[in-house]
């Protein structure tokens, strides 16, 4: 786990992680990058395939496209994201097969405004925490999503839908990616989790809600941790990771669980044609 940092308020947020091998994995396919401004989960697919070059060599890629230290706009996270995409894709399909991408980064406007950009391709997930629900903020990009979408399914039958590992979208697989974007206020009193489907797929969301619950007034840093903790004991079945994200303002404890329930606006036409 990356030990939290304590930032005066109007600067970093504060940020714990946690990703894990899991009890049945026998290699590591998450890889994290969680240094101001951006903080991602990617998620190998394969085995076999190599998923964990797939994931390390995205993060990697836009871990040297994205300056540490200080907001990026909102069209070069995304293009990173496409050269990342470039990056997975030229090692070949029968050297790897791809890794899901999410999270976010804080973004600056040409007007000088804060905001974050929140960055998805397939099915690891966004969420925000109001204090009192999570919200996910991303869609899945994955063939039961799609089937609930369209009214065959519910979420309850999803869970056990034998298709229910099957993604729709990845970083790798072709030349070109389409990438989900949005865009989101920065305040203060934000909270996000950030995850791969290692977490979400051994935890029911009621569960989720009462572990941000009982942590909130902690130290940050035992959130990742916790939950992390959470899908290891239900059964572990994949690695698991996890990245917590808060923003500066108020006091230490009440910063966990004041963030927002506001969905974020999805950019269209906000990005040069060709990003996003």
């Amino acid at each position: 786990m990356t030990p939290p940092r304590r930032a005066p308020r109007d600067a970093e947020p504060l940020v714990s992680v946690r990703t894990d091998l899991g009890r049945v994995r026998e290699v590591n396919e998450d890889s994290v990058l969680a240094r101001y401004p951006v903080y991602l989960v990617a998620d190998g697919m394969g085995g076999h395939s190599r998923g964990d070059v797939a994931s390390r060599t995205t993060i990697e890629v836009i871990d040297a496209a994205i300056p540490a230290g200080r907001p990026t706009a909102a069209a070069a996270i995304v293009e990173a994201v496409h050269a990342a995409n470039a990056a997975v894709h030229a090692l070949g399909a029968e050297t790897v097969s791809g890794t899901t991408l999410t999270g976010m980064a804080v973004s600056v406007s040409a007007e000088g405004e804060k905001h974050w950009t929140i960055v998805n391709v397939g099915d690891s997930r966004v969420y925000s925490w109001s204090g009192r629900t999570l919200t996910q903020l991303t869609v899945d990009h994955s063939v039961v999503q799609e089937l609930i979408e369209a009214g065959e399914l519910s979420p309850l039958e999803a869970d056990r839908h034998p298709e229910r590992n099957t993604i729709t979208r990845a970083i790798g697989p072709f030349e070109e990616v389409e990438v989900d974007v949005w865009l989101l206020p920065y305040v203060d009193g934000q909270s996000f989790l950030i995850c791969s489907d290692g977490l979400t797929k051994e935890l029911p969301l009621e569960r989720m809600e009462h572990i941000f619950a009982a942590h909130t007034g902690d130290d940050g840093g035992s959130l990742a941790d916790a939950v992390v903790e959470a899908a290891l004991a239900s059964g572990g079945r994949d690695n698991v990771s996890a990245i917590v994200v808060e923003t500066g303002g108020g006091d230490d404890a009440t910063r966990v669980g004041t963030g927002t329930r506001e969905r974020p606006r999805q950019l269209e036409d906000t990005l040069p044609r060709g990003i996003g």
